[in-house]
């Protein structure tokens, strides 16, 4: 639909909205539509649009402090305020002794404190040469993306451990199956680097338990990282901060507001308790970038906590929606997606051809219509009925060996009724299915 070369002259901007809606928008996944529960959400709003808006158009590059002091400044203050309203301890914070970064993306962060914690375990073991023993672990829900960024500095794909998980654990991390996986490493000469616990796994929502995995970190001195990429907007709410419950323990966390805190995409919090050996492991100094601020080290200069030079100032985003929202409002957002998301469970509960498969915590239920034996791929044809219809889009996920669809609410747009017209649809297809 499109030319095979770019235009050598000029073109009107209407023909490039309407090139625009003819030919780019109806091959869109709308990510926006109210009718959206597949993966997890990546929330947007109007506050979000206009700090997009602005940090788009003053368009500064804060890859130090002098090159835009502001910018710096701004996104320290905004990573203590979500720091507080998470209930962080005063060791994550600037006005404590720790501090905050804001990156594009949980991977980015992930490969930043990897990064940081081999560095670490490296210069104890007496080298480089001492890579290979390295050894890190997480479950089998872990997001995939921490298998990339183990790769990415270096560890052997076959020295990372994906501890299994079960129903009867509720699919999270098991202390006790950690600790007989870390005693046999040991035992084979392995050094043990770093955990990564979840708080809100993809698959099916599953809370690891931080402060037993905290215990079993620092008794073998492992780095802990918290991935609290979706369900971390949650605990803003008192009901839900105890799942955080052992974050002192950890060496670092991350977030994402641009998934459920009306944050436009995209913008990853990440803290951490020693920035040192952080900004050790990603410095550079080179003399183009050289200045009296940054010699006196009373600035932060955030291009040694992150990979690339350049960065975008998404403070400025995350710092409007703050402002425009309140935390009031903040959290009747996380409640009401979780109170929707109470009532499909409860209609998914009512109709005896379903089943939920797993129990629910934040706004992700997993459910599956029950099938015969000799129909194993029955709700793979559900979630193709469901999306080919337009109506709307959901996910699925493997438990144990079982499909399960997946419906995330949390879609800036839905509401109640979007929610109920879903479950039509999908009792609908599913007697379809059924005849």
């Amino acid at each position: 639909m499109l030319p095979e070369s770019a235009p050598y002259c000029p073109e009107p901007l209407q023909d490039i909205l309407e090139d625009v809606s003819n030919c780019i928008i109806p091959g869109l996944t709308h990510w926006q539509s109210p009718n959206f529960f597949a993966y997890f959400h990546a929330n947007a709003s109007t506050a979000g649009f206009l700090g997009e808006m602005l940090c788009s158009g003053f368009n500064v590059v804060g890859f130090n402090w002098i090159s835009s002091p502001a910018a710096t400044e701004l996104e320290s203050i905004v990573l203590d305020w979500m720091g507080k309203m998470l209930k962080l301890p005063s060791s994550f914070l600037f006005s404590g002794t720790g501090g905050g970064v804001l990156h594009g993306s949980t991977c980015e962060a992930v490969v930043c404190v990897l990064a940081a914690a081999r560095d670490k375990a490296l210069k104890e073991l007496g080298g480089w040469e001492n890579i290979t023993k390295l050894v890190v672990y997480a479950s089998d829900q872990t997001h995939f993306t921490f298998q990339k960024a183990a790769k990415l500095v270096g560890i052997p794909p076959s020295n990372s451990r994906l501890i299994e998980t079960s129903f009867s654990t509720g699919f999270s991390l098991s202390p006790e199956n950690l600790r007989f996986v870390i005693e046999d490493d040991i035992k084979s000469g392995l050094v043990p680097l770093f955990l990564c616990a979840t708080i809100g796994t993809t698959p099916s929502g599953a809370v690891d338990p931080i402060a037993e995995l905290g215990k079993v970190a620092m008794e073998f001195k492992l780095w802990l990282h918290i991935d609290a990429v979706y369900a971390g907007s949650g605990c803003i709410c008192p009901e839900l901060r105890h799942y955080l419950d052992g974050v002192e323990l950890a060496n670092s966390i991350s977030m994402n507001p641009h998934k459920w805190f009306l944050t436009n995409m995209d913008c990853c919090c990440l803290w951490i308790k020693e920035p040192k050996l952080l900004v050790d492991s990603l410095s550079t100094d080179p003399e183009i970038l050289r200045n009296n601020a940054s010699k006196s080290k009373a600035v932060v200069d955030y291009k040694d906590w992150q990979i690339a030079l350049s960065r975008r100032f998404r403070a400025l985003k995350l710092w409007v929606v703050i402002r425009r929202y309140g935390l009031a409002n903040l959290m009747y957002h996380i409640r009401s997606d979780i109170a929707m998301a109470k009532r499909f469970e409860a209609l998914v509960g009512e109709d005896e051809r379903f089943e939920i498969v797993v129990a629910r915590k934040f706004a992700l239920v997993c459910f599956r219509l029950k099938p015969k034996v000799e129909e194993e791929d029955l709700n793979c044809k559900l979630v193709e009925a469901i999306n080919s219809s337009g109506r709307a889009f959901v996910s699925h996920a493997v438990l144990s060996g079982i499909y399960v669809i997946r419906c995330a609410i949390g879609t800036t747009l839905t509401q109640q009724h979007h929610v109920d017209a879903l479950w039509k649809l999908i009792q609908d297809k599913a007697q379809s299915l059924l005849m």
